[in-house]
């Protein structure tokens, strides 16, 4: 198939707007003999068991067909947010996003965000207002608030005939035949702005055409991928996926208009160069794995996007994810569920490769490295244990896999907590890993929400000493530590820091930088001995993860030790790191401690009758609003900062608010301490056993 045959598609949009049933739809037209229904879960896309107990896409699916002469891969995508990890990766694989629109419900949460994720990414988009046989249809409105949404650029390429159950076809606006009789909009009044947004990319053109000269069908059709490449242009078209009316229509018009892999190049690196590569069979080789599928039959599958070059199988090739050239395995065509064995695959072809551990989601195959994918972070967490005792690794392995899979997952063993959290894009994305489990490795789990990571530092000036001294009979334990300590606001220029100007007695000194710790050695004297001062960094480091006033890690902390004693027979390594714990720790209750919290940023997008609300609520929370400006439409996004342990199930919160309207995005921003009254209701939870240790 030649490159300018290829069709690269991702069907996306908010969920219920009918996707899957289109892509359904594709594949019965195209030739394969099924009835399939999303309802009866029988769906051809969604074959995965959690999809068809749930009747909504959970994953993104690849199936391939030809049309009119032309090679179709499509992806079918998940429409809530809860997964719009598997649909931002999607986007990364393709050359048009067909955006999917459901007539009832207008444009909604993910609608927006799927449209402005593919315009980032620069593909070319299409509008596929879909469902056009439901009742209660405003279509004229529904047109206008696309237009209101994404601009003037957004225009009709086909109208319907009717709607609801009169629903019975689409006539073009490109090409108007003679009868437009029963169409909703006169398909005569859109073609002329129709032409002049496609002419736009070609001044000569317009030039002409305002002159009187009207353009040919071929320069029209040369012309209008240009413009959708550009995004000059967004054709919108109209069909219903379950009546199959616009189906093949919508096909013709991804024929007609949407990108081949010829006609966009990609960004990728070389060495320290950055180049703009394009699809070429004999160049060098740029490929990118986009997806990554758990199968329980073949275990690991990896997709691959080839934009440039030959990936053959049995090939050994440089992979961004693995330190090591990596040898390719057998190359498999995917269809849904179904696997096909292929040689080689070129720019635009769509493959996958099993059971290759290198292959990591969003990494680089090949010459160069393609651009990551940029996944959202994850911010909804659950503490998570087995349900049965003694299956503790077998829950760490089928956690595993899921991280592998889902690059919007993430688990970590927080060092403080000692709790396993998982953490997700949301409750329920949450919850139907938890089914994955289940389902797939015969794993019940509990959960609970988990402990916020507090971090504790001091905002004074303080001194001490500690004395370590047991004698037991025989051998005792001697060692005497004496510290000064000073609170290290974050972004300290270290060099300029810890200079004698400051430390008069100033040796050596050494910095963590994870935690913002720095520890001054201005020992004179030998008073303690050079062999003994690793067992004091290493008491001060074991107090930094253990904690003082509420068990969290400390940070923000510089400590001089200044003076100490030491016995010749009775010091010894345990004894001065145990001092040096100790003194840390009296010296740290001396010098105003405090909890920190994290605090995230917030963008809430939600309809503009709202925002009051978002602010009212926000400052409830003890959050504050840094600004806000237009989403588009009727909608605003509002900036705010506000404490993590303020927004852990906010998304409850914002959809009751708003209808199901709302969307936010969070990011952690920094550590802030925390008001004095929620402060000591954590330590009050959080009890420390500060005994000294027996030795």
């Amino acid at each position: 198939m030649a490159i300018q045959d290829i069709r690269n598609i991702a069907l996306c949009g908010h969920g219920s707007s009918g996707k899957t049933t289109l892509v359904d739809q594709m594949l019965v037209n195209s030739g394969i003999n099924a009835s399939p229904s999303v309802d009866d879960g029988t769906s051809i896309c969604d074959f995965d068991p959690e999809e068809k107990s749930h009747q909504y896409t959970i994953e993104s699916t690849v199936v391939g067909f030809n049309h009119g002469g032309k090679q179709y891969n499509v992806i079918d995508t998940p429409g809530y947010p809860d997964f719009i990890g598997q649909t931002i990766g999607s986007l990364a694989g393709v050359d048009t996003a067909v955006v999917v629109i459901n007539a009832q419900s207008g444009i909604e949460v993910n609608t927006r965000r799927v449209f402005d994720e593919a315009g980032n990414l620069g593909l070319g988009r299409i509008v596929c207002i879909n469902k056009m046989d439901a009742d209660n249809i405003d279509f004229d409105a529904l047109v206008n608030s696309i237009q209101e949404m994404w601009g003037n650029k957004c225009v009709l390429l086909n109208v319907p005939v009717g709607h609801g159950a009169d629903f019975s076809g689409v006539i073009s606006t490109l090409d108007v035949p003679d009868d437009t009789s029963g169409a909703l909009v006169d398909p005569n009044e859109i073609s002329e702005p129709l032409i002049e947004s496609i002419i736009e990319v070609d001044e000569d053109m317009m030039m002409r055409y305002f002159e009187g000269e009207k353009p040919s069908k071929e320069e029209l059709s040369k012309l209008i991928v240009q413009a959708v490449a550009e995004g000059s242009l967004v054709p919108i078209v109209c069909s219903s996926g379950k009546a199959n009316i616009g189906v093949d229509q919508i096909l013709d018009v991804i024929g007609v208009c949407g990108l081949s892999p010829a006609d966009r190049s990609i960004s990728a690196t070389k060495g320290e160069d950055t180049i703009e590569v394009t699809a070429n069979a004999s160049g060098d080789l740029l490929a990118q794995v986009f997806k990554t599928r758990i199968d329980p039959f073949v275990q690991k599958l990896s997709f691959i996007r080839v934009f440039s070059g030959t990936l053959r199988k049995d090939a050994t090739v440089e992979c961004s994810s693995s330190r090591k050239p990596v040898k390719m395995g057998q190359l498999l065509k995917v269809n849904a569920d179904q696997t096909e064995n292929v040689d080689s695959a070129g720019p635009g072809d769509i493959v996958a490769v099993a059971k290759m551990d290198d292959l990591k989601t969003s990494a680089g195959i090949g010459d160069a490295i393609v651009t990551p994918i940029k996944f959202p972070t994850p911010m909804v967490g659950l503490a998570v244990s087995p349900k049965s005792r003694g299956d503790e690794t077998k829950l760490s392995g089928a956690l595993a896999k899921v991280v592998d899979e889902d690059p919007t997952f993430v688990l970590d063993r927080d060092g403080q907590t000692k709790e396993l959290v998982m953490t997700g894009m949301s409750e329920l994305h949450l919850n139907i890993i938890q089914e994955r489990l289940n389902r797939r490795d015969k794993l019940e789990v509990t959960t609970k929400e988990p402990k916020i990571p507090f971090r504790e530092t001091i905002q004074a000036d303080a001194d001490g000493m500690y004395r370590h001294k047991k004698q037991s009979g025989g051998r005792g334990q001697f060692g005497e530590v004496h510290i000064r300590m000073f609170p290290l606001p974050r972004g300290t220029n270290i060099e300029e820091y810890a200079t004698k100007s400051r430390f008069a007695s100033l040796k050596d000194y050494h910095y963590d930088e994870e935690n913002n710790f720095l520890w001054v050695d201005s020992i004179v004297g030998g008073v303690i001995p050079g062999n003994f001062m690793p067992a004091v960094e290493k008491g001060f480091k074991e107090r930094l993860e253990r904690g003082v006033i509420a068990g969290y890690h400390v940070q923000d902390v510089c400590v001089e030790v200044h003076f100490g004693k030491h016995h010749p027979v009775d010091s010894s390594e345990t004894a001065f790191k145990m001092a040096a714990s100790m003194a840390f720790r009296n010296v740290f209750q001396d010098a105003r401690p405090c909890l920190l919290e994290p605090v995230v940023t917030l963008d809430v997008t939600i309809p503009e009758d709202n925002v009051g609300d978002v602010y009212s609520d926000m400052s409830g929370r003890g959050g504050r609003v840094l600004g806000s400006d237009s989403a588009g439409g009727n909608f605003q996004t509002v900036h705010a900062e506000v404490p993590l342990r303020e927004v852990m199930t906010y998304a409850r919160t914002l959809s009751s608010m708003t209808g199901g309207q709302g969307s936010y995005v969070m990011e952690f921003s920094h550590y802030d301490p925390m008001p004095g009254n929620v402060q000591q209701d954590v330590i009050a939870k959080s009890q420390l056993d500060e005994e000294e240790e027996e030795e």
